[in-house]
């Protein structure tokens, strides 16, 4: 394969955001532009990550392993560290020919350690707004052939949500969640949480306009997903399945669009499944398999269960 005939991959990952979309059935929630490409893509409903924590997740979608089996238990800020020889997902496209970038957040390194993950730009981090301008920008003046592989880390909708610059949600007319009480203060807060989601959806809006308007959309896989559920009891750091469910939905070239799969995943399988698409090999050792066929109408075993751990969250 010619290294322009490979397909860009564009992954966009935000923080604690589990499901909490109107395209996964959350009543009273505008987020018109993650629902119409949930609508055009491939929606996976039965999507779950391996740890209820943000590095330990994030180091299973880079990795293909389980955060026992890759070191990455805990905290990338309070000491826990990729097990050296792992090597990361944008290390293997890079020796794949990609040229890797990263935008705005990042959770499996600390910040003076980020190369350790393997990207050879790196951008700045910040509000959901200045990573799509970041991520714009590149895409308008974007004129090699190289494929590329973008990794677009949105820090919303992770604490504390009571933040001026998001428009909060009226508390009367949100949805509470049958795993909270519905109180005036939970209102109040799942309001602010869908002020900064909406704030996500517009700048993904803006960031997929983009893709198209640059001609980028053609050749280019484009993923949505998030760490684990939403900061709220009984969810965020709980193997319960608010605290496990995540978001994905996937677009590209040759894959089968328009619909809704249900099977079992975990996030451990999307590196595998990124390198099969590209038809890469794989790396010995991963936890994860592919689900390609999944999204192209082929033989796929499907998983009987999945492997979730959880370690103390703080200090």
């Amino acid at each position: 394969m010619e290294a322009q005939a490979k397909p860009n991959i564009l992954l966009m990952i935000c923080h604690d955001l589990g499901r909490h979309l109107g395209c996964y059935g959350i009543e009273n929630l505008n987020t018109p532009n993650l629902d119409e490409f949930a609508d055009r893509g491939i929606r996976f409903t039965n999507y779950f990550c391996t740890a209820p924590q943000c590095s330990p997740s994030r180091g299973s979608i880079i990795t293909g392993r389980l955060p026992r089996n890759n070191g990455l238990m805990g905290l990338a800020h309070l000491g826990w560290t990729l097990d050296d020889g792992i090597k990361t997902l944008p290390q293997l496209l890079s020796d794949y020919g990609y040229e890797t970038y990263l935008f705005g957040v990042q959770h499996e390194a600390r910040t003076k350690n980020v190369k350790r993950l393997g990207y050879q730009h790196i951008g700045e981090q910040g509000k959901a707004w200045d990573v799509a301008d970041a991520v714009i920008g590149f895409l308008k003046e974007r004129d090699s052939h190289q494929p590329f592989y973008a990794s677009v880390g949105f820090f919303e909708p992770h604490r504390p949500y009571d933040q001026l610059e998001y428009t909060p949600d009226d508390p009367d007319t949100v949805s509470v969640p049958p795993y909270l009480p519905d109180v005036p203060g939970v209102r109040q807060e799942i309001a602010q949480l869908q002020g900064m989601i909406r704030a996500v959806d517009h700048e993904v809006g803006r960031v997929l306009t983009t893709l198209k308007e640059t001609g980028f959309w053609e050749n280019t896989l484009v993923i949505f997903t998030t760490d684990h559920g939403v900061a709220m009891p009984r969810a965020k750091g709980t193997l319960y399945d608010p605290g496990v469910g995540t978001a994905l939905i996937m677009h590209g070239p040759h894959l089968d669009h328009c619909r809704v799969e249900n099977s079992l995943l975990s996030n451990v399988d999307l590196l595998p499944t990124i390198m099969d698409y590209i038809g890469a090999s794989l790396p010995t050792g991963l936890d994860g398999r592919s689900f390609l066929p999944l999204m192209q109408g082929g033989s796929y075993e499907k998983r009987s269960h999945i492997h979730l751990e959880m370690t103390w969250h703080d200090r």
